[in-house]
């Protein structure tokens, strides 16, 4: 099978059966969403959705959180991973929002990574869900998971992403992240993958494991 039938196969069977798919992180705007991602660094989306409705109802915009301290930040976040790292981080980046970007998240890759807490893969997920870029994220699912289904062998997230992006079409660029890495936290999981259950078994260079 070549690399290009096995990207065909696993995007039509996503694109038929998973047509939908979204973030399981809550938010109600690009800045929620934004303040979400940070938190979910090395955490679940699960524990970063516990936390969040109290964080946003006392620090709703960038203005109410830049102007709070670490310490009225920390208590609302001290259950994540790295709660000191990102208590910082969320401040700073609502105090550059404020200062470069009129206090609105910016759609550029390169501007986001300009804030305090925001790596490429953070940048790729706003750019992609809030403003349907061509982008797509790597993270540590879609890392594992291209490699075991054999859509790259790249060696860091960045050649994984490039990869990604050579094989998949524009316009499925926006859900292929959330493809790979609900299918990478609920079936193709890191130990004990669920090969009996996976429907991408056709396609998957590494099965049987």
């Amino acid at each position: 099978m070549t690399k290009k039938e096995r990207f065909e196969g696993i995007i039509d069977w996503f694109s038929k059966n998973r047509p939908t798919v979204q973030s399981e992180l809550d938010f109600a705007n690009p800045f929620q969403l934004l303040t979400a991602v940070i938190l979910s660094a090395q955490c679940t989306d699960k524990r970063v959705n516990l936390i969040t409705p109290d964080l946003f109802r006392d620090f709703p915009t960038p203005e109410a959180m830049a102007s709070a301290s670490f310490e009225e930040i920390f208590p609302y976040i001290k259950s994540v991973s790295y709660p000191n790292s990102k208590a910082t981080h969320l401040i700073g980046m609502a105090q550059k929002l404020l200062a470069d970007f009129d206090g609105q998240v910016p759609s550029d890759i390169d501007e986001l990574m300009s804030l305090p807490g925001v790596g490429r893969k953070t940048a790729n997920v706003i750019a992609s869900i809030v403003y349907d870029k061509p982008v797509i994220a790597v993270d540590t699912h879609v890392f594992r998971v291209s490699h075991r289904l054999g859509l790259s062998s790249g060696k860091t997230p960045f050649e994984v992403e490039k990869d990604l992006e050579k094989h998949i079409a524009p316009q499925h660029r926006p859900l292929a992240h959330h493809w790979l890495i609900l299918h990478g936290r609920y079936t193709c999981t890191a130990r004990s993958p669920r090969c009996s259950d996976c429907p991408l078994t056709p396609w998957c260079a590494s099965y049987p494991l």
